[in-house]
């Protein structure tokens, strides 16, 4: 995407080098755009290209020659170092090892499509994955990186036995697949790359370019453990699947594809610089992952609590190992901005994640959450307060919805209690609506607005609609004596949940709990 928002076709070398005149990467999914700029980071280590210092971060982010070296370390990348998705003995990003059998066991192009596959063996339309639509080259590439990143676990299609050996079919979930990754985005794809961009500590490492060239690979007659990563190049190119693409014979399409298991990596905290961490059900902490039900939204005071965090820290313990804090090298700003200005300097905080149930996607979930440097501790308050509110505004939802059921059904079988509870339990409804008005509260806040009325305008939106919604589940109740009665149960728990004293403040006029 251009800066005046034209969409062009791009090679890598030209998006690094004109990576200042692009606003992003586009693509089919946020997975994608995520695959296509961990490509392009690794390429970026690779070449040398990053700062040399928590230090010299800040202003080499500014810096808008900084990524011309990694275009031309790419553009004059030696003969027998090859980069071509269809090279015999070493294929872009492929195990050439899969070629002697993707004749007889490859099945049809739509299996390397995540979002397309259901458990590797049909689609979720039941069309079988011998269907022989074949794919453009350039979306069969990115449908590629997508795979080694975000690819779930499971079984694959291709045969061990008849193939490479046993534990080829064995899918480990891939390095981004089971958690939220966190992109700091700036105006220009040139910014986008350097804010998430760090200093080295140690080898750089080589990039990943087929499986068949560089570092030895595992084998798959047993399952091995993870390897150590080599550096950040390794990390973000790393092979997390065997592919292996068959071109058509003018070759600009892929008519046959191969896919099995990939390399294994030994995850540290320390390759998680992006990550951010909540609480499981046992009290355990864990990166942030997607999930179906629960909105990225509803936990995006924990971005801003890792920059304020890292920010309270001295100024020797600011290394820029984390994305956080580097971002709390930014000069904070003296003061919020003047309502209705934007910051002197604006980040936006990209959250993506892919929900999976096996092999089979769910769904791709992300979010942008804006950032200015020194204001996140009033982020952090609109986040976690709006965030507490809708908690607060769901629970009387489905105290409400309970109330009416013990009114409505007086001697309920105990079998049909879920499914009567769930016919005025408008929870649902509330979640899709919040999410509008909480990413108004945001920007809001991000441009100055004082985040108490900001909060309390929220609290007052989110609070009608979910009383709209409750009286519409009511509705369907009969026009009797005991219908009223449902309905006037459930509308008075309703409200009063909202006026207890254990409600947030927002949700009794004002202020703060």
């Amino acid at each position: 995407m251009t800066l005046d928002d034209r969409l062009v076709d791009l090679s890598l070398v030209e998006l690094l080098h004109d990576a200042d005149a692009l606003r992003g990467v586009e693509g089919g999914t946020p997975g994608e755009k995520v695959a296509v700029i961990e490509f392009l980071l690794a390429i970026c280590y690779a070449s040398g290209t990053y700062p040399e210092s928590a230090a010299e971060w800040p202003a080499w982010v500014d810096r808008k020659d900084a990524l011309r070296p990694a275009a031309e370390w790419l553009a004059q990348r030696p003969e027998d170092e090859v980069w071509d998705l269809f090279h015999p003995l070493e294929p872009l990003g492929q195990n050439a090892l899969l070629a002697p059998f993707i004749d007889e066991h490859g099945a049809g192009p739509a299996q390397l499509v995540i979002e397309r596959v259901g458990d590797y063996n049909q689609f979720f339309d039941h069309h079988h994955l011998e269907h022989p639509a074949p794919l453009p080259v350039a979306q069969a590439f990115r449908a590629m990186l997508t795979q080694h990143v975000y690819g779930p676990a499971g079984r694959a299609r291709i045969s061990g036995k008849a193939t490479l050996g046993a534990t080829i079919t064995n899918l480990a979930a891939t390095r981004l697949g089971t958690r939220i990754r966190v992109i700091a985005l700036g105006d220009t794809l040139g910014e986008t790359l350097r804010l998430n961009l760090a200093p080295v500590s140690g080898a750089a490492g080589e990039l990943n370019r087929t499986w068949t060239a560089g570092r030895e690979r595992r084998g798959f007659t047993i399952k091995p453990s993870g390897r150590p990563v080599a550096g950040p190049a390794d990390l973000h190119s790393y092979l997390g699947r065997s592919i292996l693409l068959r071109p058509n014979r003018a070759g600009d399409q892929v008519d046959r594809v191969l896919l099995g298991a990939g390399e294994l990596l030994a995850l540290g905290d320390e390759h998680l610089q992006d990550a951010v961490y909540a609480k499981r059900a046992d009290g355990s902490r864990k990166p942030l992952w997607a999930s179906a039900t629960r909105a990225v939204w509803r936990e995006a005071h924990a971005l801003y609590a890792a920059v304020a965090d890292a920010r309270s820290k001295e100024a020797g313990d600011n290394d820029g190992g984390t994305l956080y804090r580097r971002l709390a090298l930014f000069p904070a700003e003296d003061v919020a901005p003047e309502p209705g200005q934007q910051p002197a300097r604006r980040i936006e905080l990209w959250t993506v994640g892919f929900v999976a149930k096996q092999t089979t996607a769910i769904a791709w979930v992300d979010g942008t959450f804006p950032f200015a440097p020194g204001l996140e501790a009033r982020l952090y308050t609109a986040s976690s307060r709006g965030s507490a509110t809708a908690e607060y505004v769901a629970s009387a939802l489905s105290k409400a919805a309970y109330a009416a059921w013990t009114v409505a059904y007086p001697n309920p079988r105990p079998g049909d209690k879920s499914a009567q509870i769930s016919r005025f339990d408008a929870r649902a409804q509330h979640w899709a609506a919040a999410r509008e008005p909480f990413d108004l509260l945001m920007e809001e806040t991000t441009l100055g607005e004082d985040v108490h009325a900001a909060l309390y305008e929220y609290a007052t939106t989110i609070t009608a609609a979910a009383r709209q919604f409750l009286a519409e589940r009511l509705d369907a109740l009969p026009r009797n004596a005991q219908g009223a009665k449902t309905r006037a149960a459930a509308l008075r728990r309703f409200d009063d949940e909202l006026n207890s004293a254990k409600a947030p403040a927002e949700l009794r006029g004002g202020g703060t709990s």
